[in-house]
């Protein structure tokens, strides 16, 4: 006991020299992070490419710095002696960070191969946002509500992600519904004329006004128009301007908007044959008259009739 505390403080000496080996390249590491990021966004104007390199470097000086204090501490200590242990323990080490590995290694994928950048506004599944960080491990998305979700790497890199600010316009559309009496070129034009005065509406890519579909109740025009930039503030207040365009020059034009109506039959069934169902059929009152023929059903011929 007496001799392991005797070796304990003799080794004081060389713990502490490897300490302030270990911090000084920790403190180089994260000086070369920051000068690679800024040497990437002078060069390159690549802020994802200084992220990965910089975190390598990071990461590379934080290794080499464990290693020469456990060279200072431990005399014995060799890189062959650390291969043979790496060599023992890969598998154990593979199968436990598994998950870890493989999204540190999405995540350097991610930053190289650059499907969005930070500041993008993206859709991943049920959750649509700004990009804020690229971590190694996860990307911390803010959602427009305020909110964050960090979403692991892996997930991003194997699935679909839709990046809304992809390219410099974007293109938004609605449907809207016009009565079966109006004239349909004539709506399309109100709609075009009432798009034009609309502030954040692209002149060019112009927006076009297509016949949909025959609904029920309306015909169902595709409204379509582009807007710069495409963020979703952008969007949202350019689609409420147009929606208001588009109501008060249909309405000023006398250009119906219907909507979906239901009609409600009642007949009365309190007469003398109520519950005869020889007397009623479904949509007919019960009477006293004859029996109206089913619908759909036919008389047979005359010379088929014994048959």
């Amino acid at each position: 006991m007496h001799r392991l505390a005797a070796d304990l403080i003799a080794s004081l000496p060389s713990i502490a020299i490897a300490l302030a080996v270990f911090a000084a390249f920790h403190i180089a590491g994260r000086l070369l992070r920051s000068a690679i990021r800024r040497l990437a966004m002078k060069r390159r104007r690549n802020q994802n490419l200084g992220l990965v390199l910089g975190r390598l470097t990071q990461g590379a000086m934080f290794i080499l710095g464990a290693l020469v204090g456990c060279v200072i501490v431990f005399p014995n200590f060799t890189p062959a002696a650390l291969l043979q242990f790496l060599g023992i323990g890969s598998v154990a080490i593979g199968f436990a960070f598994r998950d870890v590995l493989q999204n540190y290694l999405a995540g350097i994928l991610l930053l190289l191969t650059e499907p969005f950048r930070i500041g993008d506004q993206v859709r991943f599944g049920s959750y649509e946002g700004t990009v804020e960080e690229i971590q190694t491990r996860a990307t911390l998305l803010k959602t427009y509500d305020g909110r964050r979700v960090v979403i692991p790497n892996s997930e991003l890199f194997t699935n679909s992600v839709v990046v809304n600010t992809a390219f410099e316009v974007r293109r938004m559309e609605y449907d809207v519904g016009i009565g079966y009496g109006d004239d349909i070129e004539r709506a399309k034009a109100l709609i075009l004329e009432a798009l034009r005065g609309v502030d954040g509406v692209l002149a060019e890519p112009a927006p076009d006004v297509l016949a949909l579909e025959l609904a029920a109740s309306s015909v169902n025009l595709r409204v379509r128009w582009w807007i710069r930039p495409p963020r979703q503030h952008d969007a949202l207040d350019a689609r409420d301007q147009v929606l208001v365009a588009i109501k008060r020059a249909l309405a000023e034009g006398g250009v119906d908007l219907p909507f979906p109506t239901t009609q409600v039959l009642f007949h009365d069934q309190t007469e003398e044959t109520d519950g005869d169902r020889s007397r009623q059929r479904e949509g007919w009152p019960a009477g006293k008259g004859a029996v109206p023929r089913p619908r759909g059903v036919a008389r047979a011929p005359k010379g088929r009739e014994a048959e």
